[in-house]
């Protein structure tokens, strides 16, 4: 159950951070230029440089000033972004050593657990940390881990919670739709993945999660939101998929083929599955 969850939620794009693909060069270089070491560079790195080598340079000035608890932070937050959650567990724990750690990095470091899979510990984080302390990430995070136990009463109550602490919910609204779609609740998942899709029209998961909670009623028409050509392929062949899977293998073909019409470009994964249904 946690496997599937997680697995979920990953899709859902709520524990990944952004990160820029090529190295600190080019537009990175130019945002450097005139920057001041203190302010702005920190934020590039931590934000759109390559995160292999903000991890070095936050290295760098943690080794030269060890006792600096703001160094140690930018360290972890850089070891999260680069995909080292092992690494991170460490440095949060480092970081709560500090005399002015507080409760975010509490929370930080039950992001970094649940990275790692550390269910239980992350729940033990979680609960220390203050009632006071009413962030987006805090709820979103001790919904995540509820919904790891299969406590959906609680799972609910904090998605709803992290919703209402964020200009920003679609992401959440997905995750949460997962979360009902996993616990059988379709027509639940269905209203959260369409809210999710009205806040942020360019969340492509949640389309494609809408797609299988219809699937799951038998509904394999495409919902009315807004898609790319590209998307309305890529959603085709999900609903293909689903389709073969209850037994509709005519028209999980039927969608496949369109699927493969539709894509502007030659669209692999639909022709290998259309080859192997002939078969």
């Amino acid at each position: 159950m946690r496997q599937t969850i997680l697995t979920g939620l990953l899709l859902g794009g709520s524990l990944a951070l952004s990160a820029c693909t090529g190295g600190v060069g080019g537009d990175v270089n130019k945002a450097l230029s005139g920057l001041d070491e203190e302010g702005g560079i920190r934020e590039v790195m931590l934000s759109v440089a390559e995160p292999g080598e903000a991890v070095a340079y936050f290295q760098n000035r943690l080794g030269k000033d060890p006792g600096n608890a703001e160094h140690a932070r930018d360290l972890a937050r850089s070891l999260v972004r680069a995909g080292r959650s092992t690494e991170a567990v460490l440095a949060w724990r480092k970081v709560l050593a500090h005399e002015d750690a507080g409760p975010e990095d509490q929370v930080e470091l039950a992001d970094a657990l649940i990275r790692t899979s550390e269910w239980r510990e992350a729940k033990t984080t979680l609960d220390g940390v203050p009632p006071s302390h009413r962030t987006f990430q805090r709820y979103r995070l001790e919904a995540m881990v509820a919904d790891s136990t299969r406590d959906w009463t609680r799972a609910d109550s904090f998605y709803e919670t992290a919703v209402d602490l964020t200009t920003r919910p679609a992401g959440v609204l997905n995750n949460w739709g997962y979360s009902k779609l996993t616990r059988g609740d379709a027509p639940g998942a269905e209203r959260l993945f369409t809210e999710a899709i009205t806040h942020d029209a360019g969340l492509f998961t949640a389309k494609n999660n809408l797609v299988l909670a219809r699937a799951t009623r038998r509904v394999y028409a495409l919902p009315a939101v807004p898609v790319s050509q590209e998307e309305r392929a890529q959603l085709l062949h999900t609903a293909a998929l689903a389709a073969i899977k209850q037994g509709d293998a005519d028209i999980g073909r039927n969608l496949l083929e369109d699927a493969i019409d539709t894509h502007p470009r030659h669209f692999e994964p639909a022709v290998r599955a259309l080859e192997a249904l002939n078969l």
